[in-house]
């Protein structure tokens, strides 16, 4: 696999919640954190995505956005 985006996180996929047109995917990347993704429910099919998979979360932004209560 080779790809443009620079943060490639490795983890195990927990959970898959199918919506209407897109799923969220919950990948464990170990340390307490989980990232959750919003993907199409085609690419999960495409992917066979299940809970237990290792799966890898690839972030590629043009923009951070920091917040603060």
């Amino acid at each position: 696999m080779k790809l443009s985006a620079r943060n490639l996180i490795k983890g195990r996929v927990v959970d898959v919640t199918r919506g209407t047109t897109t799923a969220h995917v919950r990948i464990d990347v170990g340390g307490g954190t989980v990232i959750t993704a919003s993907i199409t429910n085609e690419a999960v099919d495409d992917l066979k995505l299940t809970c237990g998979d290792t799966a890898y979360a690839v972030i590629k932004a043009s923009d951070v956005m920091v917040a603060k209560d």
